[in-house]
């Protein structure tokens, strides 16, 4: 069996052991946090093994291992080399690297070494995902002709979110979030999504501002973002924003010739996908309101139950990691997909009011689908 283990025992790492739970035959070899309550905290819930080092628990993992990186952003690019330098596959929680030249160095690193260095958000694996696609592909709403994408989570600095706790008692990293901002946060939600689908960006045209000025820790960085993305292989233009101002808007519609796909909930995968077939009625023209759920036949992978704002499973990434490399194949959210899904969102992050057109350097194949969604 493939050892997976954990770096980092924050807010998220509760998610991921959680949804781990949901693969009773896969177990966690080890974890590690550079905070040693916090370590010992998580590690006494979950009835982990704790490494007394990061060097430890990279030494002690037979080659080729999964190590889960999920510290703060500020620290993925190192523990990422770290990763692949003690000669294991890293998964990556978002971002990739806060900086472009260092995801381009750590995945020249993994090609390399022959390892794979692949990056979350993993919903795109998940079922709404997956079923959106399919809805696209079958032209159950006809061509499609325009995208419009929102990741609004409503003004998070009024909310409570000093009181709010993970499962094993960490608190939500309020000023690391509001430092990092919401885009590079957020944003990889529905461009996995968009990127799988219709494949590479080739231009951003973005902007993004700060709009709430006082928040702890946010040193300027952007609350707010709006870009017009255009795919390489042609497809529909889109729309994205992201703000944690705006009122909580999780919504994506994928405007056809027939009428509209829809999905309202990003962070859920069992979130209805719906059809809102186009008529005309009384001489106007409209979609039917309530729409027509599109379901997949058959099962498609286990799930979570809801727990704070997202019922998603976080282990569905590394999971088909694991798959692949036992097949001898990349995984779905590594090399190349990762790399550009860093340089769109970090493009979109970084726009400011005067980018304007933005070239993609990098580029990506359009990613298989699910065996069970095809």
């Amino acid at each position: 069996m493939t050892e997976i283990a954990i770096i980092g025992c924050g807010f998220v790492a509760d998610l991921y052991m959680r949804s781990f739970a949901s693969f009773p035959n896969q177990r966690i070899s080890s974890v590690y946090d550079t905070n040693s309550a916090r370590l010992a905290q998580f590690c006494s819930y979950w009835a982990l093994n704790g490494a007394s080092t990061q060097g430890a628990l990279l030494d002690d993992l037979p080659k080729g291992s999964i190590v889960l990186n999920l510290t703060n952003p500020a620290a993925h690019s190192a523990v990422n080399r770290a990763i692949l330098q003690a000669g294991h596959h890293a998964y990556s929680e978002k971002p990739l690297a806060l900086r472009m030249n260092d995801a381009r160095d750590l995945q020249e690193l993994a090609t390399r070494s022959n390892l794979h260095l692949a990056c979350a958000p993993c919903s795109v694996l998940g079922e709404a995902a997956q079923t959106l696609a399919k809805a696209a592909r079958s032209g159950t709403a006809g061509a499609i002709r325009l995208i419009y994408a929102e990741l609004d989570d409503g003004y998070i600095p009024q909310a409570p979110y000093k009181d709010w706790q993970s499962e094993s008692g960490a608190p939500w990293p309020f000023a690391d979030e509001f430092h990092v901002g919401c885009t590079l946060e957020h944003a990889g939600y529905y461009l996995s999504w968009l990127i799988a689908m219709f494949g590479p960006v080739a231009e951003v045209i973005a902007a993004s501002a700060q709009t709430i000025p006082d928040k702890p820790g946010a040193q300027g960085t952007a609350d707010f973002s709006v870009a017009t993305l255009f795919f390489e292989h042609g497809g529909p233009p889109v729309r994205l924003t992201c703000s944690i101002t705006a009122p909580h808007d999780h919504r994506i519609r994928m405007f056809g010739e027939k009428g509209v796909l829809s999905v309202k909930k990003a962070w859920a995968n069992s979130a209805p996908v719906k059809f809102h077939k186009r008529m005309i009625l009384r001489r106007r023209l409209l979609e039917h309101p309530i729409g027509k759920r599109i379901k997949l036949g058959g099962a498609s992978h286990p799930k979570v139950k809801r727990w704070g704002a997202a019922e998603m499973n976080f282990a569905l990434g590394p999971m088909e990691m694991l798959e692949a490399i036992k097949a001898g194949r990349a995984p779905r959210l590594a090399g190349d997909f990762a790399l550009h899904l860093n340089e769109v969102t970090l493009a979109i992050q970084n726009a400011g009011r005067t980018h304007g057109v933005q070239q993609m350097e990098t580029t990506c194949a359009m990613m298989e689908p699910m065996p069970w969604a095809k």
